[in-house]
């Protein structure tokens, strides 16, 4: 049996917006569901940190940006299309 891998995370925000809570909870919905304890969610406001979005190519808020696994991805929106978030970030629901 495969070691599971841990998922690294991140959402680029700016501020504590409708948009940006709706992002997060809906992340956390998703990898509660599908990545039980094999997931990190860093959450990274733009309004505090505003140097870190270069780092990652941000150009849209919010911004779901997959570190691990490789290769990087990213979502923008509030992340409220389970589906595309899935496929986005290359999850295969388990059977």
């Amino acid at each position: 049996m495969k070691k599971e891998q841990l998922w690294e995370l991140r959402l680029y925000v700016a501020g504590q917006t409708v948009k940006s809570a709706t992002a997060l909870n809906n992340l956390k919905k998703y990898c509660e569901k599908y990545l039980k304890g094999q997931y990190t969610i860093e959450v990274i406001d733009l309004l505090v940190t505003p140097q870190l979005a270069e780092g990652d190519q941000i150009f849209a808020i919010p911004t779901l940006v997959r570190k691990v696994p490789e290769p990087i991805r990213k979502i923008i929106g509030d992340l409220s299309n389970e589906e595309k978030v899935l496929v986005g970030l290359n999850i295969v629901p388990a059977k």
